[in-house]
């Protein structure tokens, strides 16, 4: 399950890079863009909301961080992902913010120690909307009814 996983989290990746790069490409308006520390606070925050939502078993906080709807399939995965990783009481030993994909999207890169010692590390692509910043934890989104995945497997005719 966790080989899947992580073809789900790589498949997401290149979703999220293909759009940075096409926003990349759209014409901006006059706005002015946040400074890269604001950016970097703000992505910063909503790793440390992912290790508090962690640690308090909190399937809500997970589902705020990553930004999904609350239904029965983001209930599904935060309980998987709780119960991986969930109540070891992980404190925070490093985090970096890079905002390598354009000033809204970016990577996080978290070190983390539990209770027991135990590290975690892990890589996030940290995504801003409407002002907020949400981390790709959940990996099993549905395709909206009527919509086909895309595929690699073979080509369209």
């Amino acid at each position: 399950m966790n080989k899947e996983r992580a073809v789900e989290r790589r498949r997401l990746l290149a979703v999220l890079a293909a759009l940075a790069v096409a926003t990349g490409c759209s014409s901006h308006d006059d706005k002015a863009e946040p400074s890269s520390s604001a950016s970097s606070d703000g992505a910063r925050q909503a790793v440390e909301a992912y290790v508090d939502a962690l640690n308090y078993r909190s399937a809500t906080g997970l589902i705020e961080v990553g930004g999904v709807k609350d239904e029965s399939w983001s209930r599904k995965e935060a309980a998987q992902i709780l119960a991986d990783r969930g109540g070891r009481g992980w404190k925070i030993k490093n985090v970096q913010i890079d905002h390598d994909m354009g000033p809204d999207t970016g990577s996080a890169r978290l070190v983390a120690e539990d209770k027991a010692g135990k590290p975690l590390r892990d890589t996030f692509t940290v995504t801003r909307d409407k002002g907020a910043w949400h981390l790709a934890v959940f990996t099993h989104q549905p395709t909206g009814k009527g919509k086909q995945s895309s595929s690699t497997d073979k080509p369209g005719s």
